[in-house]
């Protein structure tokens, strides 16, 4: 499948807080806490503990989101498919839609029960 302006505008003014507990329902039903939940979400946005309980707390939508978020400087590395769209396929242009899909392959990964040092990607030298 293939991004839209469209698609990329849904998701854009979708309010994380109405989505993080779906998030966080997924992977404890797969035996992951929040504590693992929220340590995949701030390595890829940058964000503390406190940043992001207030963007929860302010009901921020995806734009503002990842607006605020300094995204890791290995989010390249987060490859494959999710929601039948393939992350590296995903133009530029549409990023907001690219970040996000990028984030729930993470949160895929950790319901999954994929080991946390393979979930935060490193550089392999």
């Amino acid at each position: 499948m293939r991004a839209t302006a469209e698609k990329n505008e849904q998701v854009a003014n979708m309010v994380f807080a109405s989505i993080y507990p779906h998030y966080l329902k997924r992977i404890e039903k797969n035996g992951r806490t929040k504590e693992e939940l929220d340590q995949v979400i701030q390595w890829f946005t940058g964000f503390g503990q406190n940043a992001l309980q207030e963007l929860i707390d302010q009901k921020a939508s995806f734009r503002m989101f990842f607006q605020k978020a300094k995204i890791h400087s290995n989010a390249h590395l987060i490859k494959g498919v999710v929601c039948g769209y393939r992350i590296e396929e995903i133009e530029d242009e549409f990023l907001v839609y690219k970040q996000c899909r990028r984030m729930e392959k993470l949160i895929d990964e950790l319901a999954k029960g994929r080991k946390m040092e393979k979930i935060l990607r490193t550089e392999k030298y």
